[in-house]
């Protein structure tokens, strides 16, 4: 284990992405490396233990998640005491570009991933469909991907219209057909809403046996931020990456969502939506007997004037 320490308490928001870049190289240290992968990507790797963990994010996205704005893997570095290499894009470009089909090809090549005892791939959206695309290059590494897309190629996914930018871009060639890219895994995880139409149909087209699929209903269309909002996401990255996760241990850590009151609402708006006025009343009496939420008391009144008139 490297001895120079990272200070994770340095915070690196409200930069441009190269000022980004300048400060975790020199933050990174002894510990490990930054490296350009042509205009849109980059890559951090900090070493620390046996386990590496494999994340794909935006440069965005971290400004916007993190408070820090630290790369996600950083917090598995300091509290875990994993190894992280972090593949980062400005904007979403599901990291179709040959600079880092190289990087990995190079990393492949060098025998990087062998140095590993576990290796975890994770990503979400856009990242999701990276964590899956480029788990190949670790054979019997383990994917986390939540709200993956399976591919952008029009020919396979012409129904998804939300990515119409892509659509030139090619999917066809080299690590380009997400779910074919598990087959070296030694387990995938595939968390998704069904009732979000699109992602639904992305989840159904990873039909590998390898692939577990695990629904958050009712949780909409940004379950990562919910997943960080209700504390939920280091401890499934954390079970994943030490083979402990099941079906059964994910739906009592989903039972967070009872106090997660986003999800509550949309509940809400459902049960408003179907007239199923018993669940409704219910529904508001538990979150208004339990949490501070205003909007659910007030309805909780208006239902038992509804029924008392």
């Amino acid at each position: 284990m490297p001895d120079a320490a990272i200070s994770f308490e340095h915070a690196l928001g409200d930069m441009t992405r190269q000022e980004w870049m300048s400060e975790v190289t020199d933050l990174i240290g002894a510990r490990g490396s930054l490296t350009p992968l042509g205009s849109k990507h980059c890559a951090s790797f900090v070493e620390d233990g046996t386990t590496l963990l494999v994340t794909f994010e935006t440069h965005q996205g971290i400004q916007t998640l993190s408070n820090q704005a630290h790369p996600l893997g950083w917090n598995m570095v300091k509290s875990v005491g994993w190894s992280h290499l972090g593949v980062i894009s400005d904007g979403d470009t599901w990291f179709r570009d040959p600079a880092v089909y190289a990087f990995f090809d190079h990393l492949v090549d060098d025998g990087f991933f062998d140095e590993f005892d576990k290796v975890l791939f994770y990503g979400a959206g856009p990242c999701g469909y990276a964590a899956a695309a480029f788990s190949v290059t670790a054979p019997g590494a383990k994917v986390l991907a939540i709200q993956p897309q399976a591919t952008l190629d029009p020919q396979v996914a012409a129904w998804d219209r939300r990515f119409a930018h892509m659509r030139r871009v090619s999917f066809n060639d080299r690590y380009g057909y997400a779910p074919d890219m598990l087959d070296a895994a030694s387990e995938a995880w595939i968390i998704f809403d069904p009732s979000e139409t699109e992602d639904a149909m992305h989840a159904a087209l990873f039909t590998n046996p390898r692939v577990t699929k695990l629904p958050m209903r009712n949780m909409g269309q940004i379950l990562q931020t919910s997943l960080l909002q209700m504390d939920l996401l280091h401890g499934l990255i954390v079970a994943t990456g030490q083979g402990d996760l099941t079906p059964i241990r994910f739906a009592r850590l989903m039972r967070a969502r009872r106090d997660h009151l986003p999800y509550l609402r949309r509940l809400l708006a459902k049960l408003d939506q179907q007239g199923r006025h018993r669940l409704l009343h219910a529904l508001c009496r538990n979150v208004a007997d339990r949490l501070n939420a205003p909007r659910f008391v007030k309805r909780l009144q208006l239902l038992s004037e509804a029924e008392e008139g």
